[in-house]
């Protein structure tokens, strides 16, 4: 299975933990599970600093020996890169795998959030990004 995660629900979520702590259990392996991070860096307004005691969300797989897979969506040759890889990983290992999606979110979390309020230093360096 291919699991999609956002940045703070991985790294927030106890069923994130479960699910790894359950993967390697006869009645409750599934040959691997490919888990894709959106990470855009914000759940919601709130800082990853104040929202996980880690550098990166995907620290979690640590834990569990899981390799993990960092790219900047920027780069969509790296990004798909990362996905032949952890494919070829679960298929070859039939164990899990992490893929960490690096991104931002240009325009706030919905159309009624101005993250200019909440991450004003972040969404200053994204509102200079190039298009």
């Amino acid at each position: 299975p291919v699991l999609l995660h956002g940045d703070a629900s991985f790294a927030g979520q106890g069923i994130v933990y479960e699910t790894m702590q359950l993967a390697q259990v006869d009645d409750f392996d599934v040959g691997g599970t490919i888990h894709v991070i959106v990470n855009n860096q914000v759940g919601f307004t709130t800082d990853p600093s104040n929202s996980r005691s880690t550098q990166y969300c995907s620290d979690l797989g640590k834990a569990f020996g899981i390799p993990i897979f960092h790219c900047n969506a920027d780069d969509p040759v790296a990004v798909v890169r990362a996905f032949e890889m952890a494919a070829e990983w679960r298929q070859e290992w039939g164990a899990d795998v992490i893929l960490d999606v690096i991104c931002y979110r240009r325009f706030g979390h919905n159309e009624s959030d101005n993250p200019d309020f909440t991450q004003p230093l972040l969404y200053k360096a994204i509102n200079k990004h190039k298009r």
